[in-house]
């Protein structure tokens, strides 16, 4: 047998070259399960608002945590890089887009210099061990005017003496205060539906002029197996604080509260709907405030109207299970 002959013999007996696993058309055909599961996470954020609440509030639920739903898509990245599926790669593009046309903006620092009224918010937590301390770490911030929620009627005597040295008037109505270094006016309780008061309105008399301040605490949610996200007593009272606001005269307008949801939250339209968010439009970040050990949601929030937010950020974290939020703002 000649030379050629064996070389030949020798091709015709080998194993048939294997097609890479990036080519052919097995690509496409592979990952249809994750291809799958990142379409319907891509709807979800895209079309959130359309989600019932008739079953367990799901739709309020799911906007409460929305940010988090971006975690996914990394996990699925991974999933169809493994499967080297073409489809599922593609697929994926649909939830990174949306993540980022929701919440790419909050990724930006928009913190700006200037401004001329400071203000914050905490709810300090009934059961706080040390409301001194944490009265003090909140004044520490230089905030102009300070809301504090959750404040139990023996408490609230502590804190007024811890806050009187850096703030000459305040109002406490129900579980609520307002402290300022700037004459308060027409103060007064705000009716959110609850049976007792848990929200106050007062025109705080800045050196810019008259700015209306209120401060709420919106009723707690829970979610139980069997029942959902129950939010109907918070809802209700979302309601009664947006006719509050958008019956108030005065052009200039601050919220700070604890607000028991996030600005997603569809429920709280009564509210967002009029008002503008100082950590969405001068923040860095999403200014997460609850639970104060790892903070999951931003449901402390600080909303103005007729005034300019400059900057946005969270406060360290005191006694409480919220961690305290301020920003400053042009008036």
């Amino acid at each position: 047998m000649s030379q050629a002959q064996t070389q030949d013999a020798g091709r015709e007996g080998s194993a048939p070259a294997r097609t890479p696993r990036w080519r052919g058309p097995g690509i496409w055909r592979r990952g249809v399960v994750v291809a799958a599961v990142a379409v319907v996470l891509g709807l979800i954020m895209l079309l959130h608002a359309e989600l019932p609440n008739r079953v367990g509030n799901l739709g309020s639920l799911t906007e409460t945590f929305l940010p988090w739903l971006g975690l996914l898509v990394p996990v699925l990245l991974v999933a169809a890089l493994l499967r080297r599926s073409a489809t599922a790669l593609i697929a994926l593009l649909l939830p990174a887009v949306a993540w980022v046309n929701l919440f790419g903006g909050l990724l930006t620092d928009k913190t700006g210099k200037g401004g001329d009224f400071t203000v914050a918010t905490h709810n300090v937590n009934a059961e706080n061990p040390d409301p001194v301390s944490t009265a003090r770490k909140v004044a520490a911030s230089g905030a102009d005017v300070v809301a504090l929620e959750e404040l139990k009627p023996e408490a609230a005597p502590v804190y007024e003496k811890a806050l009187a040295d850096t703030y000459k008037y305040h109002s406490v109505q129900g579980t609520v205060g307002l402290w300022s270094k700037y004459p308060l006016n027409d103060a007064r309780p705000v009716d959110i539906k609850m049976g007792w008061t848990r929200a106050l309105r007062a025109t705080v008399e800045s050196p810019r002029g008259p700015v209306a301040v209120y401060v709420a605490h919106l009723p707690s949610v829970r979610v139980k197996f069997n029942a959902g996200f129950t939010a109907g007593q918070r809802d209700n009272s979302a309601e009664a604080l947006g006719q509050a606001i958008s019956r108030e005269p005065v052009k200039k307008l601050v919220l700070l509260g604890d607000l028991n949801g996030t600005m997603n939250d569809r429920s709280l339209a009564p509210v967002t709907s009029q008002l503008r968010s100082a950590q969405g439009a001068a923040g860095n970040g999403f200014g997460f405030s609850w639970p104060a050990g790892a903070p999951m949601a931003r449901i402390d929030q600080i909303m103005v109207r007729g005034v300019e937010p400059v900057s946005a950020w969270t406060l360290p974290a005191t006694g409480s299970d919220h961690l305290p939020v301020a920003a400053r703002v042009k008036v």
